[in-house]
């Protein structure tokens, strides 16, 4: 994600949800068995997390929380906000109560929940760290050095692996094992062909997709060796990535600048859809067959349908509204 100072013009964390998704006759939402989806949402320059229902688009709680810009959530747990000013503050779920705010951080940057829902590991650019977070706990148990710029970070299904780039224009790729995710270590490092933006593990753990500061198109490279395995044209950079990985896995990689999110097969790799979206729509969450985008520059948050891109819903809801994630609410 971008921060708005640098925006000349202008971060995933991706939630999935394990549940069976039910598509009414009419073609209304995908609704999660159990509960009903929320999107969290960061409004930064309202200075507040806003809890919006989908698709009504209707606002059920607002916490402010000074400059929040990024967050991560599990369906049902707490919710993880990152603020570059120097805070990280965990969100009970669905009360969104403050459970802790952590004020040991320099530049914290993106948050991401490991695939077991235990711990959160979150980037810190100052200081090139990686911090990871006993959500039961609510500690910080153990930091990791990975480079100057540490910021968006993938986590592979199985949790044994964690990519980080080191900036938002990365140009060295680091990788840990986090095999044992309460001590992650660093293994290697490389640097991509082209500036890396945003880095998303393909649902069978094979690939990782890396989106380009400045290229048209997404790499797919191999987990193992990080060597190139293909190339997918998206829209204007910066792109961010997202999968939906049950039924048969989908990718979905959105524009901001180019106002497009386009729907991938992560099989073919061949694009199957595309459709537009508003203005500065760079950060994106998926849950279910729900796909949901936030615009930075004009404050809209969207739902689409995941199997066909039709949207359901867009609804202004501030300002700027940058990130965020999908929860679950009973």
């Amino acid at each position: 994600m971008w921060d708005m100072r640098s925006l000349a013009g202008r971060f995933l964390v991706v939630v999935g949800v394990a549940v069976v998704v039910l598509q009414t006759a009419t073609g209304g939402s995908a609704r999660p068995a159990g509960g009903s989806p929320v999107a969290l949402v960061t409004a930064e320059s309202s200075d507040e997390v806003l809890a919006v229902s989908l698709p009504a688009g209707k606002v059920l709680r607002r916490v402010h929380l000074v400059n929040p810009q990024a967050i991560a959530a599990e369906p049902s747990g707490p919710a993880v906000v990152v603020s570059p000013s120097g805070t990280v503050t965990l969100l009970a779920y669905h009360s969104l109560r403050r459970l802790k705010v952590f004020r040991s951080f320099r530049s914290p940057q993106i948050a991401a929940i490991t695939p077991d829902g235990k711990w959160a590991y979150v980037t810190d650019a100052a200081t090139g760290k990686l911090c990871v977070i006993n959500l039961a706990e609510r500690k910080i148990v153990d930091t990791v050095f990975v480079g100057a710029g540490a910021h968006h970070l993938a986590i592979s299904p199985d949790g044994d692996r964690t990519w980080v780039a080191l900036s938002e224009q990365a140009t060295t790729i680091v990788i840990l094992d986090t095999s044992n995710p309460a001590a992650p270590r660093v293994v290697s490092r490389f640097h991509p062909s082209v500036a890396a933006h945003d880095l998303a593990f393909a649902p069978d753990g094979q690939t990782v997709w890396v989106s380009s500061a400045a290229a048209p198109y997404v790499s797919v490279l191999d987990a193992r060796s990080a060597r190139l395995v293909a190339t997918v044209s998206a829209g204007k950079a910066p792109q961010h990535i997202a999968f939906i990985p049950y039924g048969k896995p989908r990718a979905f990689v959105s524009s901001g600048y180019g106002s497009t999110i386009e729907e991938v097969d992560a099989g073919t790799r061949r694009i199957v859809a595309r459709a537009e979206l508003p203005y500065g729509s760079f950060d994106l969450a998926t849950s279910g067959d729900i796909v949901a985008t936030a615009s930075l520059l004009d404050g809209e948050v969207s739902e689409f349908n995941g199997e066909t891109l039709a949207r359901w819903m867009t609804r202004k809801l501030a300002p700027a509204t940058r990130d965020l994630a999908i929860s679950v609410w009973p």
